[in-house]
């Protein structure tokens, strides 16, 4: 029933909700009663996950946004406040890898990750504080990695990004805390996605050993745990880092 559901008609936004985490995010979301914007490059992509919120019966916006660009960033938060009047929670979900040892690892791929990764947090971080600094309320998850926490070879620029937005998500919780305003980071460890699944059988092998659960995370083993921090379940956790690693890095 409707009236049963944790988030009935907030309004969430989501980034890199084509596929993968952002996406079973996004649907999660959407169960729960929330109307979404799914924030993509990947339009076709972001429109299949647009098909799915709406044959649940939620609102869904679609924007095309290179996250990275603040200009972008903000026209689609004013058109998201034109449409649905409010904003109640921002996933900050965007990703991508470029890996390489340092030594051979190119400046250009140094700085995209950085700018999808980093700074596409901080841009849409800015551009929904206000509207939830009015309204005395809101929620913002930042999807990092346990590689952030524990660093990996071959990935200096991916470490920092997730390093980074754990930092961000930190300094947000103590300045926005004062307007009823959460922020927490989410690190997940190794979860299956296109991303992992392009990976040789021996490094899965390899990684799996690590895990004391002994299996690889599922997308909605993220998801389940962002609808937890979004909810008033957890209206007194800001400021954290909850890793969903399977015991990974514990």
């Amino acid at each position: 029933m409707v009236e049963n559901m944790l988030l009935k008609d907030k309004v969430a936004i989501v980034t890199g909700a084509a596929q993968g985490i952002g996406k079973a995010i996004a649907v999660a979301l959407a169960r729960e009663g929330a109307n979404i914007v799914i924030v993509d490059i990947n339009l076709e992509g972001a429109k299949a996950t647009a098909r799915e919120i709406e044959s649940l019966g939620r609102g869904a916006l679609v924007f095309e946004v290179d996250v990275s660009r603040a200009d972008q960033v903000n026209e689609m938060v004013k058109k998201v406040l034109d449409s649905f009047k409010r904003i109640d929670i921002l996933i900050n979900n965007a990703g991508i890898t470029r890996d390489a040892l340092i030594v051979r690892m190119d400046e250009s791929d140094w700085d995209k990750v950085m700018e999808i990764n980093l700074k596409s947090a901080f841009n849409c971080s800015k551009a929904v504080a206000r509207p939830m600094m009015k309204q005395r309320s809101g929620k913002i998850i930042n999807i990092a990695s346990v590689i952030g926490l524990v660093g990996n070879v071959g990935q200096s620029n991916y470490a920092a990004s997730k390093a980074g937005i754990i930092g961000l998500a930190k300094s947000l919780a103590k300045e926005l805390a004062p307007r009823g305003i959460n922020v927490n980071a989410i690190a997940p460890g190794f979860i299956k996605t296109e991303m992992t699944e392009r990976l040789s059988q021996e490094v899965r092998a390899e990684m799996l050993k690590r895990i004391p659960l002994a299996r690889f995370g599922d997308v909605e083993d993220v998801a389940r745990v962002v609808l937890f921090l979004v909810s008033d379940a957890a209206g007194y956790i800001t400021g954290q880092v909850l890793n969903v690693d399977g015991g990974m890095i514990m």
